[in-house]
Protein backbone atom coordinates (compact mmCIF):
# COMPACT_ATOMS: atom_id res chain seq x y z
CA UNK A 1 0.00 0.00 0.00
CA UNK A 2 1.96 3.52 -1.45
CA UNK A 3 1.75 6.50 0.75
CA UNK A 4 -1.52 7.99 -1.48
CA UNK A 5 -3.28 5.18 -0.65
CA UNK A 6 -3.15 5.34 2.90
CA UNK A 7 -4.05 8.84 3.27
CA UNK A 8 -7.53 8.00 1.21
CA UNK A 9 -8.02 5.08 3.91
CA UNK A 10 -7.70 7.71 6.96
CA UNK A 11 -9.74 10.53 5.54
CA UNK A 12 -12.44 8.35 4.68
CA UNK A 13 -12.34 6.52 8.17
CA UNK A 14 -12.41 9.86 9.91
CA UNK A 15 -15.43 11.08 7.42
CA UNK A 16 -17.24 8.06 8.76
CA UNK A 17 -16.54 8.29 12.06
CA UNK A 18 -17.83 12.16 12.14
CA UNK A 19 -20.69 10.96 10.09
CA UNK A 20 -21.95 9.16 12.80
CA UNK A 21 -21.61 11.42 15.52
CA UNK A 22 -23.99 14.12 13.74
CA UNK A 23 -26.35 11.91 13.07
CA UNK A 24 -28.62 12.19 16.32
CA UNK A 25 -28.28 15.97 15.61
CA UNK A 26 -29.21 15.56 12.16
CA UNK A 27 -32.42 13.48 12.45
CA UNK A 28 -33.45 15.72 15.59
CA UNK A 29 -32.89 18.86 13.00
CA UNK A 30 -35.02 17.45 10.52
CA UNK A 31 -37.78 16.20 12.60
CA UNK A 32 -38.42 19.75 14.26
CA UNK A 33 -38.61 21.52 10.52
CA UNK A 34 -40.77 19.05 9.08
CA UNK A 35 -43.55 19.38 12.30
CA UNK A 36 -42.81 23.22 12.02
CA UNK A 37 -44.08 23.04 8.22
CA UNK A 38 -46.92 20.64 8.57
CA UNK A 39 -47.95 23.08 10.89
CA UNK A 40 -47.46 26.38 9.33
CA UNK A 41 -49.30 24.59 6.24
CA UNK A 42 -52.47 23.67 8.44
CA UNK A 43 -55.09 26.81 7.64
CA UNK A 44 -56.37 28.89 10.40
CA UNK A 45 -59.45 27.23 11.89
CA UNK A 46 -62.40 28.19 9.89
CA UNK A 47 -60.24 30.44 7.61
CA UNK A 48 -60.70 33.52 9.56
CA UNK A 49 -58.65 36.53 9.05
CA UNK A 50 -57.30 38.11 12.69
CA UNK A 51 -59.04 41.05 13.94
CA UNK A 52 -56.98 44.61 14.71
CA UNK A 53 -58.26 45.54 17.86
CA UNK A 54 -58.93 49.29 17.74
CA UNK A 55 -60.56 52.58 19.40
CA UNK A 56 -63.58 54.58 17.65
CA UNK A 57 -65.71 57.60 18.11
CA UNK A 58 -69.16 58.24 17.16
CA UNK A 59 -69.27 61.87 15.11
CA UNK A 60 -71.80 64.33 16.53
CA UNK A 61 -71.96 68.09 15.64
CA UNK A 62 -69.49 70.57 17.12
CA UNK A 63 -68.85 74.56 17.81
CA UNK A 64 -65.41 74.57 16.09
CA UNK A 65 -63.64 77.97 17.35
CA UNK A 66 -60.54 78.86 15.06
CA UNK A 67 -58.07 80.56 17.91
CA UNK A 68 -55.01 82.42 17.17
CA UNK A 69 -52.17 81.85 19.42
CA UNK A 70 -49.85 83.89 20.30
CA UNK A 71 -47.09 85.08 23.03
CA UNK A 72 -47.23 88.45 24.51
CA UNK A 73 -45.73 90.17 27.96
CA UNK A 74 -47.68 91.82 30.61
CA UNK A 75 -46.87 95.43 31.56
CA UNK A 76 -47.86 98.02 34.23
CA UNK A 77 -50.75 100.41 33.48
CA UNK A 78 -48.04 103.28 34.83
CA UNK A 79 -44.45 102.77 35.88
CA UNK A 80 -42.37 105.90 36.84
CA UNK A 81 -38.56 106.03 38.53
CA UNK A 82 -39.12 108.41 40.99
CA UNK A 83 -36.59 111.23 41.49
CA UNK A 84 -36.49 114.62 43.55
CA UNK A 85 -36.64 117.75 41.43
CA UNK A 86 -34.25 119.71 43.62
CA UNK A 87 -31.09 118.69 45.08
CA UNK A 88 -30.34 118.69 48.16
CA UNK A 89 -29.45 116.29 51.27
CA UNK A 90 -32.21 113.40 52.09
CA UNK A 91 -33.86 114.37 55.55
CA UNK A 92 -36.75 111.72 55.63
CA UNK A 93 -37.71 108.67 53.87
CA UNK A 94 -41.48 107.47 54.61
CA UNK A 95 -42.09 105.09 52.72
CA UNK A 96 -41.85 101.01 53.14
CA UNK A 97 -40.43 99.12 50.35
CA UNK A 98 -42.95 96.57 47.94
CA UNK A 99 -46.30 98.68 50.22
CA UNK A 100 -49.14 99.77 48.06
CA UNK A 101 -49.35 103.89 48.24
CA UNK A 102 -51.59 106.29 47.16
CA UNK A 103 -51.55 109.27 44.95
CA UNK A 104 -50.07 112.07 46.46
CA UNK A 105 -48.79 110.78 49.62
CA UNK A 106 -45.36 111.92 50.67
CA UNK A 107 -42.50 109.60 50.36
CA UNK A 108 -39.66 111.19 50.95
CA UNK A 109 -37.92 114.73 51.45
CA UNK A 110 -34.77 116.88 50.80
CA UNK A 111 -33.78 119.41 53.27
CA UNK A 112 -35.40 123.02 52.72
CA UNK A 113 -34.46 124.73 55.97
CA UNK A 114 -33.06 127.31 53.51
CA UNK A 115 -36.30 127.78 52.12
CA UNK A 116 -38.43 127.59 55.15
CA UNK A 117 -36.52 130.42 56.83
CA UNK A 118 -36.98 132.67 53.08
CA UNK A 119 -40.38 132.35 53.23
CA UNK A 120 -40.62 133.26 56.97
CA UNK A 121 -38.95 136.33 56.12
CA UNK A 122 -41.02 137.45 53.39
CA UNK A 123 -44.09 136.24 55.01
CA UNK A 124 -43.30 138.93 58.13
CA UNK A 125 -43.27 141.74 55.63
CA UNK A 126 -47.28 140.86 54.42
CA UNK A 127 -48.75 143.05 57.01
CA UNK A 128 -46.30 145.98 56.65
CA UNK A 129 -46.98 146.04 52.91
CA UNK A 130 -50.81 145.42 53.08
CA UNK A 131 -51.31 148.41 55.18
CA UNK A 132 -49.16 150.40 53.41
CA UNK A 133 -51.38 149.70 50.24
CA UNK A 134 -54.81 150.35 52.26
CA UNK A 135 -53.12 154.04 53.57
CA UNK A 136 -52.40 154.83 50.32
CA UNK A 137 -55.53 153.67 48.91
CA UNK A 138 -57.20 155.92 50.98
CA UNK A 139 -55.12 158.89 50.10
CA UNK A 140 -56.15 158.05 46.88
CA UNK A 141 -59.26 158.52 47.20
CA UNK A 142 -58.85 161.93 48.74
CA UNK A 143 -56.59 162.79 45.78
CA UNK A 144 -53.98 163.49 48.04
CA UNK A 145 -51.72 161.28 45.85
CA UNK A 146 -51.23 160.71 42.44
CA UNK A 147 -52.19 157.77 40.58
CA UNK A 148 -48.30 156.71 39.88
CA UNK A 149 -47.51 156.95 43.58
CA UNK A 150 -50.47 154.39 44.59
CA UNK A 151 -49.68 151.83 41.55
CA UNK A 152 -45.70 151.69 42.82
CA UNK A 153 -47.11 150.73 46.31
CA UNK A 154 -49.70 147.83 44.59
CA UNK A 155 -46.90 146.91 42.66
CA UNK A 156 -44.84 146.15 45.97
CA UNK A 157 -47.40 144.11 47.40
CA UNK A 158 -47.82 141.83 44.40
CA UNK A 159 -44.09 141.43 44.06
CA UNK A 160 -43.93 140.14 47.37
CA UNK A 161 -46.43 137.61 46.75
CA UNK A 162 -45.22 136.30 43.97
CA UNK A 163 -42.18 135.34 45.63
CA UNK A 164 -43.63 134.21 48.64
CA UNK A 165 -45.23 131.61 45.89
CA UNK A 166 -42.01 130.77 44.42
CA UNK A 167 -41.00 129.91 47.63
CA UNK A 168 -43.80 127.65 48.04
CA UNK A 169 -42.90 126.24 44.67
CA UNK A 170 -39.18 125.20 45.57
CA UNK A 171 -40.28 124.03 49.08
CA UNK A 172 -43.14 121.64 47.25
CA UNK A 173 -39.62 120.23 44.63
CA UNK A 174 -38.41 119.36 48.24
CA UNK A 175 -41.11 116.97 48.63
CA UNK A 176 -40.94 113.67 46.55
CA UNK A 177 -44.97 112.39 46.24
CA UNK A 178 -46.61 109.26 44.68
CA UNK A 179 -47.39 110.76 41.20
CA UNK A 180 -50.09 107.74 40.98
CA UNK A 181 -51.42 104.85 43.15
CA UNK A 182 -49.21 101.44 42.77
CA UNK A 183 -46.85 99.37 44.32
CA UNK A 184 -43.51 101.42 45.57
CA UNK A 185 -40.29 99.08 45.00
CA UNK A 186 -36.81 98.98 46.68
CA UNK A 187 -35.22 101.84 47.85
CA UNK A 188 -32.31 102.73 46.47
CA UNK A 189 -31.22 105.88 48.76
CA UNK A 190 -30.79 106.29 52.48
CA UNK A 191 -31.32 109.03 54.90
CA UNK A 192 -28.50 111.45 54.59
CA UNK A 193 -27.33 110.57 51.18
CA UNK A 194 -27.24 113.47 48.43
CA UNK A 195 -29.98 113.81 46.57
CA UNK A 196 -30.33 115.25 42.52
CA UNK A 197 -32.39 114.68 39.85
CA UNK A 198 -30.45 112.18 38.06
CA UNK A 199 -30.78 110.11 41.37
CA UNK A 200 -33.44 106.98 41.58
CA UNK A 201 -34.97 106.93 44.66
CA UNK A 202 -37.21 104.20 43.90
CA UNK A 203 -39.65 102.49 40.96
CA UNK A 204 -43.43 103.18 41.70
CA UNK A 205 -45.60 100.77 39.04
CA UNK A 206 -49.35 100.27 39.32
CA UNK A 207 -50.28 97.03 38.60
CA UNK A 208 -53.93 97.36 38.52
CA UNK A 209 -55.16 97.26 35.54
CA UNK A 210 -52.48 95.68 33.69
CA UNK A 211 -51.61 96.11 29.88
CA UNK A 212 -51.02 92.94 27.64
CA UNK A 213 -48.45 93.57 24.72
CA UNK A 214 -48.75 91.72 21.72
CA UNK A 215 -47.51 91.55 17.87
CA UNK A 216 -50.03 90.62 15.38
CA UNK A 217 -48.51 89.27 11.56
CA UNK A 218 -49.59 91.19 8.27
CA UNK A 219 -52.14 88.38 7.64
CA UNK A 220 -54.28 88.82 10.95
CA UNK A 221 -53.87 92.79 11.14
CA UNK A 222 -57.72 93.68 10.42
CA UNK A 223 -59.16 90.72 12.45
CA UNK A 224 -58.02 92.76 15.67
CA UNK A 225 -59.41 95.87 16.96
CA UNK A 226 -60.13 97.92 19.88
CA UNK A 227 -63.05 96.09 21.75
CA UNK A 228 -61.87 93.03 20.30
CA UNK A 229 -61.93 90.34 23.33
CA UNK A 230 -59.02 87.63 24.32
CA UNK A 231 -58.21 85.04 26.48
CA UNK A 232 -54.64 84.73 28.29
CA UNK A 233 -53.08 82.35 30.91
CA UNK A 234 -49.41 82.67 32.55
CA UNK A 235 -46.77 79.58 33.76
CA UNK A 236 -47.56 78.05 36.73
CA UNK A 237 -51.35 78.97 36.68
CA UNK A 238 -54.23 77.00 35.70
CA UNK A 239 -56.91 80.17 35.28
CA UNK A 240 -57.60 81.38 32.15
CA UNK A 241 -58.05 85.28 32.13
CA UNK A 242 -59.58 87.83 29.74
CA UNK A 243 -58.51 90.85 28.57
CA UNK A 244 -60.11 93.28 25.91
CA UNK A 245 -57.69 95.22 23.48
CA UNK A 246 -58.30 98.58 23.59
CA UNK A 247 -55.19 100.23 21.16
CA UNK A 248 -53.79 99.25 18.00
CA UNK A 249 -50.39 100.62 16.34
CA UNK A 250 -51.07 103.00 13.23
CA UNK A 251 -48.62 101.17 11.06
CA UNK A 252 -46.33 97.78 10.79
CA UNK A 253 -42.92 97.14 12.20
CA UNK A 254 -40.63 97.80 9.15
CA UNK A 255 -38.21 95.35 10.34
CA UNK A 256 -41.07 92.50 11.64
CA UNK A 257 -43.54 93.89 9.57
CA UNK A 258 -45.73 93.22 12.50
CA UNK A 259 -48.29 95.11 14.13
CA UNK A 260 -48.38 95.47 18.15
CA UNK A 261 -51.23 95.68 19.80
CA UNK A 262 -52.35 96.47 23.85
CA UNK A 263 -55.11 94.84 25.71
CA UNK A 264 -55.95 95.30 29.26
CA UNK A 265 -56.70 93.31 32.36
CA UNK A 266 -58.37 94.67 35.59
CA UNK A 267 -55.98 92.47 37.45
CA UNK A 268 -57.80 94.17 40.59
CA UNK A 269 -56.56 91.13 42.88
CA UNK A 270 -52.88 91.86 41.99
CA UNK A 271 -52.74 88.17 41.52
CA UNK A 272 -50.27 88.54 38.30
CA UNK A 273 -47.12 90.53 38.11
CA UNK A 274 -45.97 92.64 35.58
CA UNK A 275 -43.23 91.30 33.50
CA UNK A 276 -44.76 87.41 33.24
CA UNK A 277 -45.13 86.44 29.75
CA UNK A 278 -48.87 85.67 28.61
CA UNK A 279 -49.76 82.88 26.27
CA UNK A 280 -52.69 84.45 24.13
CA UNK A 281 -55.53 83.11 22.80
CA UNK A 282 -57.51 85.32 20.07
CA UNK A 283 -60.42 83.95 18.70
CA UNK A 284 -61.10 84.60 15.19
CA UNK A 285 -63.87 82.76 13.72
CA UNK A 286 -66.45 80.47 15.28
CA UNK A 287 -68.26 77.05 13.09
CA UNK A 288 -71.35 75.77 14.59
CA UNK A 289 -72.54 72.19 13.20
CA UNK A 290 -69.08 70.99 12.79
CA UNK A 291 -68.23 67.54 11.48
CA UNK A 292 -64.80 67.51 13.96
CA UNK A 293 -62.14 64.68 14.03
CA UNK A 294 -58.91 63.93 15.58
CA UNK A 295 -56.07 65.07 13.51
CA UNK A 296 -54.53 61.08 14.02
CA UNK A 297 -57.09 59.87 12.98
CA UNK A 298 -56.74 60.53 8.75
CA UNK A 299 -53.48 60.33 6.88
CA UNK A 300 -52.67 60.87 3.16
CA UNK A 301 -52.60 58.74 0.53
CA UNK A 302 -51.88 59.27 -3.36
CA UNK A 303 -52.54 63.19 -2.60
CA UNK A 304 -55.82 62.30 -0.68
CA UNK A 305 -56.84 62.58 2.78
CA UNK A 306 -58.31 59.27 3.99
CA UNK A 307 -60.20 58.31 7.09
CA UNK A 308 -61.42 54.72 7.84
CA UNK A 309 -64.98 54.30 9.08
CA UNK A 310 -66.30 51.05 11.21
CA UNK A 311 -69.10 49.17 8.83
CA UNK A 312 -70.39 45.15 9.91
CA UNK A 313 -67.17 44.54 11.42
CA UNK A 314 -64.97 45.67 9.38
CA UNK A 315 -63.03 48.90 8.22
CA UNK A 316 -64.31 51.02 5.17
CA UNK A 317 -62.08 53.18 3.62
CA UNK A 318 -63.23 57.24 3.07
CA UNK A 319 -62.05 59.92 1.27
CA UNK A 320 -62.46 63.33 2.91
CA UNK A 321 -62.09 67.23 2.05
CA UNK A 322 -60.58 68.76 5.05
CA UNK A 323 -61.07 72.78 6.42
CA UNK A 324 -60.17 74.53 9.53
CA UNK A 325 -56.77 72.72 11.45
CA UNK A 326 -56.29 73.19 15.05
CA UNK A 327 -53.32 71.63 17.18
CA UNK A 328 -55.30 68.35 17.55
CA UNK A 329 -58.59 68.57 15.43
CA UNK A 330 -59.33 68.93 11.69
CA UNK A 331 -62.88 70.05 10.00
CA UNK A 332 -63.97 67.53 7.86
CA UNK A 333 -66.31 69.36 5.45
CA UNK A 334 -67.13 66.44 3.05
CA UNK A 335 -66.81 62.56 3.46
CA UNK A 336 -68.27 61.83 6.61
CA UNK A 337 -71.45 62.27 8.14
CA UNK A 338 -72.88 62.92 11.77
CA UNK A 339 -73.38 58.95 13.23
CA UNK A 340 -70.52 57.94 11.72
CA UNK A 341 -67.98 55.74 13.78
CA UNK A 342 -64.80 56.59 12.92
CA UNK A 343 -61.98 54.46 13.91
CA UNK A 344 -58.91 56.49 15.78
CA UNK A 345 -56.46 54.32 16.52
CA UNK A 346 -54.46 51.92 14.24
CA UNK A 347 -54.71 54.05 11.08
CA UNK A 348 -51.51 52.82 9.47
CA UNK A 349 -52.74 49.32 9.67
CA UNK A 350 -56.19 49.61 8.53
CA UNK A 351 -57.31 48.71 4.84
CA UNK A 352 -60.71 48.54 3.37
CA UNK A 353 -62.48 45.27 4.44
CA UNK A 354 -59.98 44.59 7.33
CA UNK A 355 -61.71 43.16 9.70
CA UNK A 356 -61.98 45.38 13.35
CA UNK A 357 -62.87 44.63 17.05
CA UNK A 358 -63.66 47.74 19.00
CA UNK A 359 -62.75 47.71 22.96
CA UNK A 360 -62.94 51.21 23.78
CA UNK A 361 -65.52 53.96 22.39
CA UNK A 362 -63.90 57.70 23.11
CA UNK A 363 -65.81 61.01 22.88
CA UNK A 364 -65.32 63.40 19.99
CA UNK A 365 -64.44 67.09 20.65
CA UNK A 366 -63.14 69.82 19.51
CA UNK A 367 -60.16 71.63 20.64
Amino acid sequence: MNKRTKIIVFASIAVLILGMALFPTMKRLLSSNNETGASSSQPNRGGARSELVVSATVLEPQVLNNMFRITGVLLPDEEVDLTFESSGKITNIYFQEGTFVNKGTLLAKVNDAPLQAELKKLQSQMPLAEDRLSRQQTLLEKDAISQETYQSVYTQLETLKADIELVNARIKQTELRAPFSGVIGLRQVSEGAYASPNVVVANLTKISPLKIEFSLTQNFVNLILPGSEIAFSVENDLDVFNATVYAVESKLDLNTLSLFARARYDNSDGKIKPGQSASIQIKLDQIDNAIVIPSISSVKEMGRDIAYVYKNGVAQEVEIITGMRTSSSVEVISGLNVGDTLLTTGVMQLRTGMPVRIDRMTENSAD
